[in-house]
C-alpha cells in the first residue's frame, strides 16, 4: 500500500504487477470527496437514472423482484461521467491521470464509458453480496489491460461491504471448469477454497483509491450497518488497446485523459 502523499514509484509499480491491485491512502481531496458524495446523496433520493437496481441482478440476497420488499434498491447510479463536473473532475483530473499514466508504462489513457463509470451503492438491509469474479469476463478488448480506480467515499470496512481481492490473481491462470456458467468462481471446489484463503479485505477511509486490474479476482459482501456505502467507480484503458468494435465495450466512446 501506498503512504500518503507518497508519489508513484517504482516500488509500487512492482507492487501493482505483483498483487494486481494498489492503495493510495488520501488522494482525493476532502472537499471534493464531500462534493461527489453530496451530488450522489442528492442523486439517490429522489433516484435520478439511469440506475441499477440490486433486484435486477439477482445476486445473493438481493430482494426476489422488483415488486418485491426492497425491489427499487438501487446498486448503481449509472453514467457518472455525465452526470455532474464533480465525477468527471475526479475522473479525469491530474492526479489519476499521474498514476494511470505510470501503471500503464507511460502509455494515453482513456476512460471508459461502457463500464463502471458508476457510483456503487449499498444500502441497510437490502444490499446484495457480489461473488468472486474478474472483471474481463464481460469486458471485450484488444488486450485484457484494464485498471479500475475505486475512490471511498465513506469508511470501507468488512461490516458494510469492502472489497475483497485475492492477491496475484491477475497472473493466474484459472481453468474454465473452475467458474460457473456466468463466470463466478466456483467457491466449493477445494481448488478454489484454498485459493480464497488467500484473499484480503480492503478496508478504506473516505478519499482513499484502490487501482486494481481488470483480471485481478475481487468479491464484496453486504453492508450490515445502517447505513449507506458508496464508492465512485471508473475503469481504464490505454489509448492503443481499443474495445472490439459491436460489442459492448465499444457502445459509448471513451474520454481521453
Amino acid at each position: 500500500m501506498l503512504a500518503e502523499g507518497q508519489p508513484v514509484d517504482q516500488l509500487t509499480l512492482r507492487a501493482f504487477q505483483r498483487d494486481g491491485y494498489v492503495v493510495v491512502r488520501g488522494m482525493c481531496d476532502a472537499s471534493l470527496v464531500e462534493e461527489i458524495r453530496n451530488v450522489a446523496a442528492a442523486h439517490l433520493n429522489p433516484l435520478v437514472g439511469p440506475a441499477e437496481f440490486e433486484a435486477e441482478v439477482g445476486y445473493p440476497g438481493a430482494p426476489a423482484g422488483m415488486d418485491a420488499p426492497g425491489g427499487h434498491t438501487p446498486r448503481r447510479l449509472l453514467h457518472a461521467y455525465a452526470r455532474h463536473q464533480a465525477f468527471r473532475a475526479w475522473a479525469t483530473g491530474p492526479s489519476v491521470r499521474q498514476h494511470l499514466a505510470a501503471l500503464f508504462g507511460g502509455a494515453g489513457v482513456v476512460l471508459s464509458q461502457a463500464h463502471h463509470n458508476c457510483v456503487m451503492t449499498k444500502h441497510p438491509g437490502y444490499s446484495s453480496v457480489t461473488r468472486w469474479h474478474q472483471d474481463i469476463r464481460y469486458w471485450s478488448f484488444d488486450r485484457p489491460e484494464l485498471i479500475s480506480v475505486w475512490l471511498a467515499l465513506g469508511q470501507e470496512t468488512e461490516t458494510n461491504g469492502a472489497l475483497k481481492v485475492v492477491p496475484g490473481s491477475h497472473v493466474m491462470d484459472i481453468d474454465r471448469g473452475r467458474l460457473d456458467r456466468d463466470l463466478f468462481l466456483r467457491s466449493e471446489l477445494p481448488a478454489n477454497e484454498s485459493l480464497l484463503e488467500q484473499a484480503v479485505t480492503v478496508e478504506l477511509r473516505a478519499g482513499d483509491v484502490v487501482f486494481f486490474g481488470c483480471r485481478t479476482l475481487h468479491a464484496a459482501g453486504k453492508n450490515l450497518t445502517d447505513e449507506i456505502k458508496l464508492s465512485f467507480v471508473t475503469t481504464y484503458h490505454a489509448a492503443d488497446n481499443r474495445p472490439i468494435p459491436d460489442t459492448r465495450s465499444a457502445q459509448y466512446p471513451g474520454v481521453g485523459l
